[in-house]
């Protein structure tokens, strides 16, 4: 599924000349076919990475781009940041929706009176319960922290 958003994305942005989609969307691919290619290794077969392993791929290269506008604002190279802002826009059309910080604090306080979680020896039920029930949808570094302030 997002493999086939991902070709007609780059169709269309070849079409529309549109310089930024057309190299974040072949970026993206190329870090796909690399994961596939690990995959492959591994198994031995023709193995593909699943919908869910791209969107994490997506996420992290969400994250990068964020970290990486951090330290090109700090430098005073606001052209560099722009473009990566760009790129985060073009990432995130093939993200689910991400929650808001009241949407994760009302998942993980959810999650929490669900398990019964009392304390911080609980933590990891917490996370997997809340990424088995929002897998992509949420920033976990945000919801982890939530999740520890709320059982410490």
């Amino acid at each position: 599924m997002l493999r086939e958003r991902l070709d007609t994305a780059l169709k269309e942005g070849l079409k529309a000349k549109d310089t930024c989609t057309v190299s974040t969307v072949r970026l993206i691919r190329a870090a796909v076919k690399e994961r596939d290619i690990a995959a492959r290794g591994k198994s031995g077969d023709e193995t593909h990475v699943n919908d869910e392993d791209i969107q994490a791929l997506l996420q992290t290269m969400v994250k990068q781009r964020r970290e990486s506008i951090e330290m090109y604002n700090k430098g005073g190279r606001e052209e560099l940041a722009d473009r990566e802002a760009r790129e985060i826009v073009v990432i995130e059309r093939f993200l689910p929706v991400q929650m808001d910080e009241d949407a994760i604090k009302a998942a993980v306080d959810e999650i929490i009176e669900e398990t019964g979680a009392s304390g911080l020896k609980e933590m990891g039920l917490v996370m997997t319960a809340l990424r088995e029930r929002h897998p992509g949808a949420m920033d976990f570094g945000k919801a982890g922290a939530m999740a520890k302030a709320a059982l410490s």
